[in-house]
């Protein structure tokens, strides 16, 4: 393990940037590295098999047990809270290299489930689908142009950790039209039944699928409804138009996963962490 550095105690140190940087998603300026913060999250990057490029320790903090590769930096505790995104921060962060997916890495796995994030704005929203999609065995989840950032801080820390294992891989219109040619259908989650909308329950979701989840406010635009071969939706009793984009994901995820059964689940996860399919890069 590194040995740490003299305490860094300027706001204008070049590290400090980078780490503030990171944390605004300044690509240029973090040199392509992704701020992570607190030690669940930390933990959470090191059991997935990341090793953080550099761990920022605040003066109060010990160091933990980290990869002998990680360079370790002491900063003052005004300038660590002046460089961090939470209020009250913990005292640890560090930057990692972000985990890249080709396409093919979520089309290779048999019969695929993916999610398909369609211009959603709210990084909650999008952290608790990753999160759902790894718990309910996705292969993966797509985010077309104009969804919000997965390494976006409130969408890292909604994913708790899941980003840092299940594939998301930005995609096109064209990118989705080619997976239909690949044998994945195209099923738009709608928020209302109607004409022609198809419950979740009544759909065969046991075959290669990609669920597309819309804009919170707007829902799907005319282009992603356009390309689906089905719409889908969840039934409810309740006097309700739809549901939190989050929720919906979830629910119709819950939906395949339970009509896959429980043994498609436990293939595709030997042990505590998922594995990392073929494709990924760090």
């Amino acid at each position: 393990m590194a040995v740490p550095a003299a305490t860094i105690s300027s706001r204008t140190n070049t590290r400090v940037k980078q780490l503030r940087a990171a944390f605004q998603e300044n690509s240029r300026l973090s040199q392509g590295l992704v701020a992570i913060e607190g030690d669940h999250l930390l933990e959470e990057a090191l059991r997935s098999g990341i090793a953080p490029r550099t761990v920022f320790l605040s003066q109060r903090r010990e160091v933990p047990r980290l990869p002998q590769s990680t360079e370790i930096i002491y900063l003052t505790d005004d300038v660590f809270a002046s460089s961090v995104e939470t209020r009250s921060p913990r005292g640890i962060a560090a930057l990692i290299d972000q985990p890249t997916y080709r396409l093919n890495a979520v089309l290779d796995e048999p019969s695929p489930l993916l999610l398909v994030a369609a211009g959603l704005q709210d990084p909650g929203n999008l952290g608790t689908l990753i999160r759902s999609a790894e718990a309910f065995g996705a292969a993966g989840v797509l985010t077309t142009p104009g969804t919000v950032s997965p390494w976006n801080q409130k969408a890292l820390r909604a994913s708790v950790g899941s980003i840092f294992r299940i594939p998301v891989v930005p995609v096109t219109k064209e990118d989705l039209s080619e997976i239909q040619t690949r044998g994945v259908r195209l099923l738009a989650a709608v928020g209302a039944d109607g004409n022609g909308v198809i419950p979740a329950q009544e759909i065969d979701l046991t075959r290669s699928s990609a669920i597309i989840i819309g804009n919170e406010g707007s829902g799907l635009a005319p282009e992603w409804l356009a390309m689906a071969i089905a719409r889908i939706t969840i039934p409810c009793p309740g006097p309700v138009e739809s549901l939190n984009a989050a929720v919906a994901g979830s629910l119709l995820l819950y939906e395949a996963s339970r009509q896959r059964g429980e043994t498609a689940i436990s293939d595709r996860i030997p042990g505590p962490l998922r594995r990392r399919p073929t494709g990924a890069t760090r």
